[in-house]
């Protein structure tokens, strides 16, 4: 499995999960001229939740959300503002959340977040 099946599956695994919480999906890979984001979603008309999904098969370089460096997250938020802007959204809370799947044999290992 190369890395864009990878992100592909862990993504799919991760809308599943938040709809399955009862969110409601407003975007899956949104882009910018500032960046990406995997998902934009909210769970009640109050909040709007940034998402990154980061997808690994182990552990061997790290836990998959220390690779949101301060780089990526300067990103993710240049992107959300971007977001927020372009679509007149107001009066919401904002809320960044990195979900990390454990993928093995294209099956969900382990999901940690901050739900």
């Amino acid at each position: 499995m190369n890395n864009v099946e990878k992100g592909r599956i862990g993504e799919n695994i991760a809308l599943k999960f938040l709809i399955d919480k009862g969110a409601t999906i407003l975007e899956r890979n949104y882009w910018s001229k500032f960046g990406e984001i995997d998902i934009i979603a909210y769970f009640d008309a109050t909040e709007i939740v940034f998402i990154e999904v980061k997808s690994r098969t182990n552990c061997k370089y790290g836990y998959p959300a220390e690779a949101v460096d301060i780089n990526k997250q300067n990103k993710i938020r240049k992107t959300a503002e971007y977001y927020i802007m372009s679509n007149f959204i107001e009066d919401v809370s904002v809320r960044f959340d990195v979900i990390e799947i454990y993928i093995k044999d294209r099956k969900i290992k382990h999901i940690i977040n901050a739900f």
